[in-house]
């Protein structure tokens, strides 16, 4: 009698449901992964574009881009151009997993190990999604949002909330906190915010908060001194890295519902951000549990050679690393180096070289390489994760080498090749390449005189010479003067020096 899950490419809810339980019971029993109870939703391509618009979400306000980029990944996967992911998954409580109604058994049991059991644990486990996100919580403020700004646009207009939601949009990617929390609002303050959603004092304006602010009293005059300046930036809490926070604290213009609509943003521009720290981990992670589960299924001859070949012919595509002068080549493939890296701690666990007992001390030859994996994935974000695990193993596998580019000199340089200091080079240069806080311009309010000419001012840290692009930097402060009321400067300082490199203002 056959023990196989499946026969077929046909898939029915009663072989998916074997199919999870077959996966569940490795994944939790063998591998020890930890994850949110299961959601999975079969979807239409339709309505599989309507969620990469809505980056990914179950539910989301209504705005014009989203629209957008449905229009333009319909007719480029209408026309053969561009590919469906096979599915999505949530990072919530429980975990929403959508799978495509056009796969195959074989392919749904495949994204089911991948999805509904890796990045599941991966998003339960990994402390940033555990400091930064509630899982618990997002389904209900993906709920008030969406309601939030349809009242919004019955009420004041639908071309009113665009403009605001157009303006924090330009402004989500410097719209999060990066390294601490937000002071926790006070218990008077978490009143006015629900008296605000419920409908109430929707056009009070900061304007009216300063009558009894301290800040409308601290007018001075003549040239101000460092004293004064130092308790006003205190008072404001600046520097300040979140742009949107701070507007929606102190803008001068905006009203209670415009600073929800900032509030609502910045939200869900910082519940995306520990996804945006761990794509290398995240996708590694779930690609790693997936080889694992399906090869386990094999050897317990639950499913045929067949399905095997389809999954492991979808999995070598997956994790495919092109040549660099490979036409589809685009840099390094998360899924390839997070999965080669995955594999290779495996490795360094049972089987360990000289080299790795040299350059991994503490883990070369541990039995328990389950520990290993799941503490990285617990522990670790990209840049760091590469900077601990990358082995001369893998660069030379992946045959990585650094290349020095001089404007003083004619030619690149090879810089870094594989020896002892290159392998250490080539890893730190590869871990730097995944920090955000390196990659993303660090841009902060630096003052902003609420009782003089209220001005906004911000300083852009220049890091390596790279300045911001003219015209998107123009663009975006014109979304800044118009959450802020007046006149925005921002001026471009080297890190290492301190010297101008540049100052612009939208003043006339």
């Amino acid at each position: 009698m056959s023990n196989l899950l499946f026969d077929g490419p046909e898939w029915t809810f009663e072989l998916l449901g074997k199919a999870h339980d077959a996966i569940e019971e490795i994944a939790i029993e063998e591998l020890g992964l930890d994850v949110y109870p299961n959601q999975i939703e079969i979807i239409s391509s339709e309505q599989m574009l309507d969620a990469y618009s809505a980056v990914g979400m179950p539910l989301m306000y209504q705005h014009w881009s989203y629209g957008k980029r449905f229009a333009r990944d319909e007719a480029l996967y209408r026309t053969g151009r561009q590919g469906l992911a096979y599915e999505i998954v949530i990072n919530s409580n429980p975990c929403i997993s959508y799978n495509m109604e056009e796969n195959t058994m074989a392919m749904q049991t495949l994204v089911m190990a991948h999805a509904a059991f890796g990045h599941n644990h991966f998003f339960k486990n990994n402390y940033l999604f555990q400091q930064w996100t509630d899982a618990a919580g997002i389904h209900d403020y993906l709920a008030f949002a969406k309601n939030f700004v349809a009242n919004c646009e019955e009420r004041y207009g639908i071309d009113a909330v665009e403009e605001i939601l157009d303006a924090a949009h330009a402004l989500q990617s410097q719209g999060v906190f990066r390294y601490g929390r937000p002071p926790r609002p006070s218990k008077e303050e978490l009143q006015a915010m629900q008296r605000q959603r419920d409908g109430y004092e929707s056009q009070q304006s900061v304007l009216e908060l300063w009558a009894d602010n301290t800040l409308g009293k601290d007018r001075l005059e003549g040239s101000e001194e460092d004293g004064a300046l130092s308790e006003r930036r205190g008072k404001m809490n600046l520097p300040q890295e979140n742009l949107l926070y701070f507007l929606e604290k102190h803008s001068p213009v905006l009203t209670s519902w415009q600073r929800e609509l900032l509030r609502i943003v910045r939200y869900i521009a910082q519940y995306m951000y520990p996804q945006k720290q761990t794509k290398v981990m995240n996708e590694g992670c779930a690609t790693f549990t997936h080889y694992y589960i399906i090869n386990r299924l094999l050897e317990k001859d639950l499913i045929s050679e067949g399905a095997y070949m389809e999954m492991m012919h979808s999995h070598t595509n997956v994790v495919l690393q092109p040549e660099y002068d490979d036409p589809r080549y685009g840099g390094l493939n998360p899924y390839a180096l997070g999965f080669a890296m995955m594999q290779d701690i495996r490795r360094i666990c049972e089987e360990p070289t000289d080299e790795d007992r040299e350059w991994f001390p503490d883990i070369a030859g541990n039995p328990d390489w389950k520990g290993v994996m799941k503490d990285a994935w617990a522990n670790y974000r990209d840049e760091s994760f590469i900077l601990q695990f990358l082995s001369p193993n893998l660069i030379r596998k992946f045959k990585l080498f650094m290349l020095s580019d001089d404007a003083k000199q004619a030619n690149l340089v090879v810089s870094n090749i594989h020896n002892r200091q290159g392998y250490r080079n080539i890893r730190s240069a590869l871990a730097r390449s995944y920090d955000l806080a390196y990659l993303e311009p660090d841009i902060q309010v630096d003052d902003a005189d609420l009782s003089g000419d209220r001005e906004l001012k911000l300083t852009h840290a220049v890091r390596d010479g790279i300045t911001l692009d003219p015209a998107n930097r123009d663009e975006v402060l014109k979304h800044l003067r118009r959450l802020w009321g007046y006149d925005v400067s921002l001026t471009a300082r080297n890190t290492e020096t301190g010297a101008r490199i540049s100052h612009v203002s939208t003043a006339a």
